[in-house]
């Protein structure tokens, strides 16, 4: 019951981050295989960077292809149901990224644990599954990652591998336990910040942009 719990969760938190690639290709007007792309990559690229650091090789990914048809079918429909789409949905995705989010950082967290590895491992692994498609997705968009210059993103997953590590040492909590409490813990803390707009502070501008001072 807790696997199929989690592996639901896992599907959905798969749909949610492809969704949110999808969309990214389709805002900056990619043709079909581009929005393709940036929705496996978001959608499976963090989990397969996970396992290829914790030795779970083959990724999970590319063993069981529901994962990749899923963020498949989901780039089509943005793709060609993307003129429906209205801006008053868009706090619909964040919400729904935030659930996604928490969802990937407990895996994440959970995957590493089952492999033995040390706490800091642990909380990382969390930290990539969760951001790591992301991060890969705005490179390819010729763009700074997100996590890097805004948003209380990276960090939400960080604290959630902290909660993770804490529950597991101090409560008997079962992998369900663990799993829920740590997915809507972070949920619940990327979206306050997103409401209340907190945000890390930025590094100050002592030095002059590069190409400045031609």
């Amino acid at each position: 019951m807790e696997e199929n719990l989690i592996r639901f969760a896992d599907l959905f938190g798969t749909v949610v981050f492809a969704l949110t690639g999808a969309i990214k290709g389709v805002s900056r007007k990619l043709d079909l295989l581009g929005v393709v792309v940036l929705s496996c990559t978001v959608g499976v690229g963090g989990g397969i960077f996970r396992d290829c650091v914790t030795g779970a090789l083959p990724a999970a990914a590319l063993q069981d292809e529901t994962y990749l048809i899923l963020c498949i079918l989901t780039a089509f429909a943005v793709f060609f149901f993307s003129g429906k789409f209205s801006a008053r949905y868009a706090d619909w995705i964040v919400y729904l990224d935030a659930v996604g989010l928490g969802v990937f950082t407990a895996l994440g967290c959970a995957k590493a644990t089952s492999f033995g590895l040390p706490p800091i491992t642990i909380v990382l692994a969390g930290v990539i599954t969760a951001c790591g498609g992301g991060v890969v997705r705005d490179i390819f968009v010729h763009t700074v990652p997100t996590i890097l210059k805004s948003d209380f993103y990276a960090t939400a997953s960080l604290f959630g591998g902290l909660l993770f590590l804490f529950l597991k040492a101090y409560f008997p909590l079962s992998v369900l336990s663990c799993f829920l409490a740590v997915s809507g813990f972070v949920t619940a803390l990327r979206l306050l910040a997103y409401h209340y707009k907190i945000q890390l502070p930025k590094a100050p501008a002592v030095f002059p942009p590069p190409g400045s001072e031609k």
